[in-house]
Formats: structure tokens, sequence, C-alpha cells
């Protein structure tokens, strides 16, 4: 009888335990878990170091703490809404930034535009040799000098081929033997500031007879 009882008592032993739903002995280990996934987010190539650094730190919690499912959805949606202010606010200061060169294009448009009469009055003054020498040769050198640092360029050459978009007709001149369009003479010399034109040169077109 005793043999019979040790018998039953190692058979009592040996008998698994039940598991208990809940139990922390059944938790998956971190690394089984599934990594749950958000919608698809185009990163900025621009983050800064310190919003690069939060990110890392960030998804190396997530893999180390080994969150639940649901607890990965919410950090994911809250990456992905940082992600999405990130980029909204690196397309704004490219935003501002294009703005303010195109702002600044046109104010220096405007003041070039009015002081074309007195470039207008060098060319003349240059044309009846008034700046070979002397003081105003100097003058006129220094303020063309100032208007090619805005990149001023002067358009409108005889015998260059007619175009509407730097030239304004003021008179056609019949030629016989013209096969086109070309600028018979400057009456008014243009101007570009780089590639905008503040002012079309105003020509006399050569046409076919």
């Amino acid at each position: 009888m005793a043999d019979d009882k040790n018998a039953n008592d190692d058979n009592v032993q040996n008998e698994p335990e039940p598991q208990v739903e809940g139990d922390a002995t059944n938790a998956e280990q971190p690394e089984d878990l599934i990594e749950a996934e958000g919608p698809d987010v185009e990163v900025p190539s621009d983050l800064s170091p310190e919003d690069q650094a939060l990110l890392d730190d960030a998804a190396r919690g997530i893999a180390e703490d080994g969150l639940s499912a649901s607890d990965r959805d919410l950090v994911a949606e809250m990456r992905t809404d940082m992600l999405r202010a990130q980029a909204e606010l690196v397309n704004f200061r490219k935003r501002v930034e294009r703005d303010r060169e195109a702002n600044r294009e046109v104010a220096i448009a405007e003041v070039v535009r009015a002081l074309l009469p007195a470039l207008d009055d060098l060319s003349r003054a240059e044309a009846h040799g008034d700046l070979t020498e002397g003081p105003m040769q100097v003058i006129g050198q220094k303020i063309r000098g100032g208007f090619e640092k805005f990149k001023l360029v002067q358009i409108g050459e005889k015998g260059e081929a007619f175009d509407p978009n730097i030239h304004e007709a003021i008179v056609q001149l019949p030629t016989p033997g013209a096969t086109g369009q070309t600028v018979a003479d400057v009456v008014e010399p243009g101007y570009k500031l780089g590639e905008r034109v503040i002012r079309a040169a105003k020509v006399a077109v050569a046409v076919p007879a």
C-alpha cells in the first residue's frame, strides 16, 4: 500500500500544471510580436539632427520594450503625424524662400526700370563722344558697373531676327530680298534682368517687299 501511495504522489507531481489564461509565463517574447503596419509616409530627407534622434529613440524603444499591438499602432500613428508635420514645415520654408526671392527680383526690377532713362542718357552721351575722357567717363563706368552686378543685360542688335518677346516693332521697312523679319535699326535698346525682360527694345523691322 505504501508503494501504491508513493506511485500516486509521483504521478501527481509529474502532471503538468494547468495554464491560466493571462499568465505572464505564456506571454510571447518581444521578438515574436508582430509589428503593426502603419500608412506609408514619405520621410523628409532633411530632418534636423534633433528630430532624427527622436525618431531613432522611438524606434529603439518599440523594439526593446515589446509593446502590445495596440500600443504599436498608437506609436506608429504618432510617428506618422510627426513626419507629416515635419514635411509640411519643410515645404512651408521652401515656399517662403521662393516667395522671398521672387519679391526681391520684382523690387530690383522696379528700381532698375526707373533708372533706365539715366542709362539711356549715358548711351547717347557716349555716342556723341562725351564719355571718352574726363570725370563723366568714370561716372558712366561706375553706373554701368552697378547695373551689371544685378545681371542687367542690354538687348536689341541690328541684323538679328525679330523676336516679339524682346523686340517692340515701331515701324516696318519693306526691303527687297528680305526673306524674313530682321532688325534693321535699334531706336531704343531694351534690357533684361536675369531672365526677366524689363524693357523691350524698340526697333525698325525689315520685312519682305
